[in-house]
Parts: structure tokens; C-alpha cells; sequence
């Protein structure tokens, strides 16, 4: 390693993890491990290529000092610029300081080179390697995480097929060479190069290097070399062949052609471990006894391993193990089934006996394996393979599981699923639930063999964090979206094992019904939508839209600002709020979806369904509310939502742990409310709302074409604006804070706008609009209009406040129109001047009789709550009636609704 690049990894060494370097020695110790606590952690201070516990035994972590800090192993151009005498400076220093290697092996085998990809308009320098027909392969090495998945590349319409990659000083050695390596890129071949291995590269694991063979086999006649197949020990995936199958018909082929055959697969734990990754890990032990002591070792456990692969029967596998651990019993799979292996030693020593008194000792070791054998008995306990992959827990609720993956012998997918901890260690219990979900699974081993089994497979198990919703998790400053996720602007998928891998973090959601259709093609994605939305909405369309943009960052804002507003979208029947919302659901990748009605929930299913979501808007679409009774009518209330404005819990429940322990999921999306009719509820709410009122437009041809086109959208050209949209959240943020403070002072210097949460509310709107410009192009002329139509909604929001609704206006001029009717009170029975009593059921009557229409007696029972031209006090309260005092013939205490007056 590069004394300048040696340097800056061993000071975040000390930054990080606190290694300090043992006086006396080449090693840095006293290192906190990330994965068990302990101070243990240690590397060689010389070559600080891996990280490692000390702790071998009980954890064994290793951090490869490349992918913990792979910005210093990025961008190789700019450190090692071209220059005259040295073109090849960047491909010298990413091969020596990256891959490890030593220059002097491998100059004159590539070239550095570069690609340009105009689509995206970046360009990376490359390290070419001229291949066998006239073709290359070449690998990029300036920030190649750019282009996606597209880390190295073969020359635009090449065939490699049926020929290998060889070094030179690899060819001269064909001739006689005993051993020849067959692995997979063109790294690993280099790097057993540094080791004294002849290796060739296949480039891939599906290629057969047949004509390369045939070469071979003519040069060697009669002494062929033994082929050790090594390719990368990657799983499948689905029905498609993995490397294991791949190699075992290489292996066929090759006996066939006549060559001895053998396997040599690297052990996978926490990560992909290539041969380059056991150069690196032999080069980080020192001198170079130790580095070789290393690779040895590795070498060994991996030849051990394709052993294993190439076994003929299950018991020829069993007594590998057997010989390699000396357990005498024990589970393990093969063709993936699930064996038991049981060694008896009793046996084992009475044939032992019996042959060493027919044959003597002499040739004993020769033929141990049959006496093994004849002492040992393997038998199927599942025609399938369950393997624990890892124990997820949502510490909030204290529900845990462990989550198994089934492999079959035939050619059915592996199924996932999972096992509480008594389905894991009950032999019925674990029955059952392997068939429930693993179609024919059957496991029919003892109670005593599954206990064994789970030993292996549970000790030291990973550990998966879970959450129990999708969108934002505020706790891993984590996007997790279906089989997708975004942190920190890193797009990742779900592994084979379906969680998500950051660095340190493993994550995984449990939430299984919302379905989400994300597009990770950029080049799929449809920007011409914008005009059609303007056409169909103006501004009103983009107001909704900043709303649902900034619902992905509503968690990360009220953090900072301890608030996100509501929407409310009011408007007669067919002003198109159904495709507005439905369009909007499409960005975010949710199709034919638009909300719900909170009236027909109970309290508790509306709060699981607010709460199966994070980061995004939860849709409250209210049927007419004037019809009383419905189902759960009278359980909602607008006041419920109060709470969600900054955040809030959705319900508390009890834990489940016989303690007194409880469960309050905080509310973490944003409300919208939906509805033809406004939102009639008390100045807190109201101050809380963003509004928008829609109008049945006058349509046109080109307003018919452009919701024709909005509807027609599908969620896959569309919902690439969510990934566009959170890869962005730092600069998102950044800007929101800066433009939130710029707009609360400008609203604040309209005296019109008195209600401080007015102000916030619109000034954030306006502060999300300019930053949804940062990943949507947005006409200046739409721009100036949208603004000031925000400016427009705050003027109207602080009146909406001050004023009543338009029923309870009237329900006031028909009182006034009563009690003008005569010099003494008419329908107010207060005796005070400073209160008005009511009998709603009087009122109406002589309202009736003298021609005054009101609103239906019930609807107004709920307005009147919400007056402010003459505050509400109380309902039904008992009032000693001044109209009728001294009347014989009426009682003197009426029950009235009582109001300021």
C-alpha cells in the first residue's frame, strides 16, 4: 500500500475504532469490534489492508479496509494523473494500491484506457487486459459505482466463449505444470500468480474454456496437469444455475476429455470473499512467511470445500467432514437434503481389530476410509435443506423470528419463511411450520437431532434490524421501499436473503401489504407528464404535488422544525380530485390506489393503517359526512389528528412480555384529507391545513387529452421520480433550511397573516417548492405562478380562520332575524347579557313558523361547536329560563345549547 494512501487509512483507523499502534510491535490493538463490543479489534500497522477480532472463536469479524472506506480506493485519475513518461500511472497505482499487487508480475499485461458512457456523460479510466482472439476486458476504476452495475466490461460485441486468459509466465509453465487453477476473473488469476500457482481465468463461471483445453491436451498428451475449478462460490438464484452447477458439469466435461478433476471453493460468511480478498488478507500478516502461512491456510479450508461440492454420496461427504471436524455426529446437506451422520466408536475399533488381525498395520491408513465407513451410518432426515439465515427482532415490540430458507433436490425456487423460537426447537412445532410454507418439506428427524441441528445453525446467527412499515425510517436514516433501499443516496436491493445491507447496519421491513412498483431505470422514466398536470390543475396541481414530494422528507423535517402541515383538497363532484390523487400515488409508486375513509374504520384499524407507512401521505377521503350513524361515524373526529401535525403516537397497546410494558408506533407519514365538503372542526386543525379547493373546470379538448394522458400513465414510467426524489435528501434538506427561514420572514411582513402557524405552514410549502425544483425542471412561468398562488392560500386560510362556515353564518342570521322580531327575547332564554341559551328544537320550530330555512338539525349540532361569531360553551346544559318565567303553563328549566355572547 501506497505510503500517502497508508497513511490516511491508518488515521481513520484511529478515528474510527479506536486502534493505537502496540510500541514494540507492527500491530495496532485495543480496537472496539463493531459486531460483539469488545476491544479486541486489531490490524498489522505495515500493511493495514483487514481488521480483525480477536475474538476467533466467538466472533471472528473482519472488515476489509477497502469496502469500509472505499472512497480512498474510488477515483484513481485524479490521485495518479497521466503523465508523459508514466500513461499508465492511475491502472499501476489501482492495481498495486487497490488489488495489492506487485508491479513487477504484472506489467506489460494491461494497458490503461478509458470509457465514456454519453447517456449518463461520465467517463472513467480503465485497466485493459488484451485477451486471447484480439478482444479485451477491461474493469473501470474512477468512481465506477456511477454506472450501476457495470463495474468492468468485454470489447462491444466480442466472444470469449470457449478460450481462457492467461498471463505469459502462466503459458510457459502448461508444458509442466502438475497443477493448473481455473478461476473466474482475471484479479484472482493474478493474485495466485503472487503465490506460486499457475491460474488461468475462464471469465466467467458459466464458461467452459473447451478450445483452451483442447490446446492443453495436445501439448500434454499422456501427463495431463490436475484442474482445480475455483470460480467465485456465489448461491443461485431462482431456477437459473449457480456456480455449484456450473462446476460440476465443468468437472464432468473435463473428466470426459480426459483430465483429473478438482474443486476449490472460498468459504461465504458476512461478505463475498474473491481470491484477490485472500491476497489481500495474506498481505495484511506481515512478513512473507506469515503471508504465505496465510494463503496456505485459506487454500486448504477452500480445496476442503470443494471436496465437499464434488462428493459421490452422502456418506462420502459425511466422512470428509467427519475426518475434518472429528464430530461423531452430525447433520449436513447434500443435493440439497438434510443427513444425519451418527460414527459409532465401538464399532469402528472392533473392524479395526478385525483387519489389523487379518492384514497386519501396514496398509492401514490406506484403507481407514472403508473402516470408517463400515463404523459410520448416514441417514435422510428432511427431503429438503432448511438453513437458519438470521434472527430479526423489533426491539419496540419485542417480537422476534427466525428467518430459514428451504432449498429442494428438484428443481422448484428455494421458499423463505419464518419460525418463532418454538417452531425453531420443537421438533412437531417446527414440522408443521416447514410444511406450512415449503410446499412438500418434510422433516422427519428426532426431537434430539433438531435440537443438534439448531446448535449449528443458530450460534453466532446474524442479526437483522426490522421495522413493521415502509418508507423513511427515521432510527436508520433509511429509505426501505419494497425490494429496494435508499440511505444516504446509496440505492441498494434486497439480498438473496431478503434484507438490506449498509455497511454496518442489516435491515429488512415486515410489512407485506403495501405493494410498491418502483422503476430503477432511469432511461424508463417520462418527464412529459408535467405539462398535462398543469393543464388539467395549474396550480393547484403543483401545490399538490410539493406536498407529496415533501412527504418523503416529512420525518427529517419535523426533527428540525417540529411541524409539516396537512393538505386538504375540498371540491364538487368531478373537479377531478380521484385522478389528481391517483396520478400523484403513481410517483410514488403506488397504482389504482387513492385512500381510504377513516368513518368506516374503527380506531384501531385506522391507526394500522396510518401507521403501515413512513415518509409518504396517508389519504383520508371523507364520503358525505352529513349522513349520520355509518358504522364508525361517531368514532372519528378531526381533533384525532391534532397530534400528527408534529409527529405524534397513532394508539397504544400492551406488549405482550407479562410486563407493563407498551407499544405507541409515532405517526410518521403526513395527512391528506379528501372530500367535497370543507373541513368544519376547531381553529387548531384549521390552522394546521394547507387548502385546496377545486372547482369543476370547463373542459376542453386539450384539458379532456391531458387527464386522457395523466389517467393513461403507468406506474412504471413514473414512480423513477421517488428514487430521483430521495437520492437527493441531502440537498433536499440543505435548501429546505435555508429557504423555510427566507420565506416564514417574508410571510410574516404581510400584516393580513396574523396566525404564526399560518406562516410556518405556507412558508414550508413554498421552501418544498423550491426544492422540488432540484429534480424536477419546472417552467419559470409555472414557478412565479405556484408562488404566489401559495401567498394567495395563506391570505385565505387566516380568513377561513376568522370566519364561520357558512351554515352556522346562517344559523346566526335567522337568530338575529328571530330576536328582531320583538322587543323581548324570542328564542334566547339566558338571563344574562353575556350568554345566549338555545333550545335547538324551539329554535327550529320558530324558525319554521316564520318561513326561515336552516340546515338539518344534526349537521348543525356539529358546526355549532366550531362557532367563533359567538363562542361555543356548552350542549344541553340546564337554563332557567328567562322567556318563560312567570308562564304557568311551561316548565322553567329548558335545556339549551349556551354560547358567548
Amino acid at each position: 500500500m501506497q505510503e500517502d494512501l497508508r497513511q490516511q487509512v491508518i488515521t481513520r483507523l484511529e478515528r474510527d475504532y479506536g486502534l493505537k499502534l502496540r510500541a514494540g510491535t507492527e500491530y495496532m490493538r485495543g480496537g472496539k469490534c463493531p459486531s460483539c463490543g469488545k476491544k479486541e479489534l486489531y490490524c498489522n500497522h505495515t500493511h493495514p489492508w483487514v481488521i480483525r477480532c480477536g475474538r476467533q472463536a466467538k466472533c471472528g469479524r473482519e472488515i476489509h479496509v477497502k469496502d469500509q472506506y472505499d472512497d480512498l480506493f474510488d477515483d484513481w485519475s485524479k490521485r495518479h494523473p497521466v503523465t508523459d513518461t508514466n500513461p499508465h500511472a492511475a491502472a499501476e497505482a489501482y492495481l498495486q494500491q487497490s488489488r495489492g499487487f506487485d508491479l513487477a508480475l504484472v506489467r506489460g499485461l494491461f494497458t490503461q484506457e478509458n470509457y465514456y458512457n454519453p447517456e449518463l456523460r461520465a467517463g472513467s479510466a480503465t485497466v485493459r487486459f488484451p485477451l486471447e482472439r484480439g478482444e479485451w476486458w477491461e474493469r473501470l476504476i474512477d468512481r465506477a459505482h456511477r454506472f450501476g452495475k457495470m463495474k468492468a466490461r468485454f470489447k462491444p460485441g466480442a466472444s470469449f466463449a470457449g478460450v481462457w486468459w492467461a498471463a505469459p509466465s502462466v503459458t510457459e509453465q502448461l508444458a509442466e505444470v502438475k497443477e493448473l487453477w481455473i478461476v473466474e476473473g482475471i484479479f484472482d488469476a493474478i493474485a495466485h500468480l503472487h503465490h506460486g500457482n499457475a491460474a488461468v481465468s475462464a471469465m466467467s463461471s458459466n464458461q467452459f474454456p473447451e478450445a483452451s483445453l483442447r490446446k492443453l491436451y495436445e501439448l500434454r498428451k499422456g501427463n495431463l496437469p490436475t484442474l482445480i475449478w475455483a470460480p467465485d462460490n456465489e448461491p443461485a438464484k431462482g431456477k437459473a444455475p449457480g456456480t455449484h452447477d456450473y462446476l460440476r458439469r465443468h468437472v464432468a466435461r473435463a473428466r470426459a476429455m480426459g483430465f483429473t478433476s478438482k474443486a476449490a471453493l472460498i468459504p461465504q460468511r458476512d461478505r463475498k470473499v474473491d481470491w484477490n480478498d485472500l491476497h489481500l488478507r495474506a498481505l495484511s500478516r506481515g512478513d512473507k512467511a506469515e503471508q504465505q502461512k496465510q494463503w496456505d491456510e485459506d487454500l486448504a479450508e477452500a480445496r476442503y470445500q470443494g471436496d465437499l461440492l464434488l462428493a459421490k454420496t452422502a456418506k462420502d461427504k459425511a466422512l470428509l467432514i467427519f475426518n475434518h471436524d472429528g464430530r461423531h455426529e452430525f447433520h449436513f446437506e447434500y443435493r440439497s437434503r438434510m443427513w444425519w451422520f451418527d460414527f459409532d466408536s465401538t464399532r469402528f475399533e472392533k473392524v479395526k481389530k478385525e483387519f489389523i488381525g487379518q492384514h497386519g498395520d501396514d496398509d492401514l491408513d490406506e484403507h481407514l476410509p472403508k473402516l470408517q465407513a463400515a463404523a459410520s451410518s448416514v441417514r435422510e432426515i428432511a427431503n429438503c435443506y432448511p438453513e437458519a439465515l438470521y434472527f430479526q427482532r423489533n426491539e419496540v415490540t419485542d417480537e422476534s423470528w427466525y428467518y430459514f430458507r428451504v432449498d429442494f433436490p428438484h428443481e422448484a425456487p428455494s421458499v423463505r419463511g419464518t419460525f418463532t423460537a418454538s417452531q425453531t426447537l420443537n421438533g412437531p412445532a417446527f414440522r408443521d411450520r416447514l410444511a406450512s410454507f415449503a410446499p412438500g418439506a418434510v422433516f422427519d428427524g428426532t426431537a434430539s437431532e433438531l435440537i443438534h441441528v439448531m446448535k449449528d445453525q443458530l450460534y453466532n446467527i446474524k442479526k437483522v434490524d426490522t421495522i413493521d412499515f415502509v418508507g423513511y425510517s427515521k432510527e436508520h436514516r433509511a429509505y426501505v421501499l419494497g425490494d429496494m433501499a435508499v440511505r444516504d443516496g446509496e440505492l441498494v436491493m434486497a439480498n438473496e436473503e431478503d434484507y438490506f445491507e449498509f455497511d454496518k447496519l442489516r435491515l429488512k421491513t415486515t410489512q407485506k401489504s403495501i405493494r410498491l412498483e418502483i422503476q430503477r431505470d432511469a432511461d424508463s422514466y417520462r418527464t412529459d407528464w408535467l405539462p398535462w398536470l398543469w393543464t388539467c390543475f395549474g396550480t393547484h396541481g403543483m401545490v399538490a404535488l410539493t406536498f407529496w414530494f415533501g412527504s418523503l422528507f416529512a420525518e427529517q423535517i419535523r426533527s428540525a422544525h417540529k411541524s409539516y402541515p396537512f393538505l386538504e383538497a375540498t371540491g364538487e363532484a368531478g373537479a377531478g380530485k380521484t385522478t389528481l390523487l391517483t396520478f400523484l400515488w403513481k410517483l410514488l409508486g403506488r397504482s389504482d390506489y387513492e385512500g381510504f375513509d377513516p368513518a368506516k374504520s374503527s380506531k384501531a384499524g385506522r391507526a394500522r393503517a396510518m401507521g403501515q407507512i413512513s415518509g409518504m401521505p396517508v389519504v383520508l377521503l371523507e364520503a358525505d359526512r352529513n349522513e349520520p350513524d355509518k358504522a364508525h361515524s361517531k368514532t372519528f373526529e378531526w381533533d384525532e389528528l391534532k397530534d400528527f401535525f408534529g409527529g405524534g403516537t397513532l394508539a397504544t397497546r400492551g406488549v405482550r412480555n407479562g410486563g407493563n410494558d407498551t407499544y405507541e408506533p409515532p405517526f410518521r407519514g403526513t395527512i391528506v384529507i379528501s372530500q367535497n365538503a370543507a373541513v368544519d372542526a376547531s381553529e387548531a386543525i384549521l390552522t394546521r391545513i394547507v387548502k385546496l379547493h377545486f372547482k369543476r373546470p370547463e373542459v376542453t379538448t386539450e384539458s379532456r387529452i391531458a387527464a386522457d394522458n395523466l389517467n393513461a400513465l403507468p406506474v412504471e414510467a413514473l414512480s423513477h421520480f421517488l428514487i430521483k426524489a430521495i437520492r437527493a435528501e441531502g440537498q433536499v434538506l440543505a435548501k429546505f433550511a435555508e429557504r423555510a427561514k427566507f420565506y416564514e420572514a417574508a410571510l410574516r411582513e404581510r400584516k393580513e397573516i396574523r396566525i404564526e402557524r399560518v406562516i410556518k405552514n405556507h412558508a414550508q410549502m413554498l421552501a418544498l417548492f423550491d426544492c422540488l425544483r432540484l429534480v424536477l425542471e419546472i417552467p419559470e412561468a409555472m414557478v412565479r405562478a405556484t408562488r404566489e398562488a401559495l401567498v394567495d392560500m395563506a391570505l385565505e386560510r387566516q380568513s377561513a380562520i376568522n370566519a364561520d362556515h357558512p351554515m352556522v353564518v346562517e344559523f346566526w342570521e335567522v337568530y338575529e332575524y328571530l330576536e328582531g322580531l320583538q322587543d323581548g327575547p324570542v328564542v334566547n332564554h339566558s338571563r344574562t347579557a353575556d350568554k345566549i341559551a338555545i333550545n335547538l328544537n324551539e329554535f327550529y320550530a320558530k324558525a319554521a313558523h316564520h318561513s326561515q330555512r336552516l340546515p338539518e338539525i344534526n349537521v348543525l349540532r356539529s358546526l355549532l361547536r366550531n362557532s367563533r361569531r359567538h363562542k361555543f360553551i356548552d350542549a344541553n346544559t340546564a337554563v332557567n329560563s328567562y322567556i318563560r318565567a312567570g308562564s304557568p303553563d311551561k316548565p322553567a328549566i329548558v335545556k339549551c345549547w349556551v354560547f358567548k355572547a
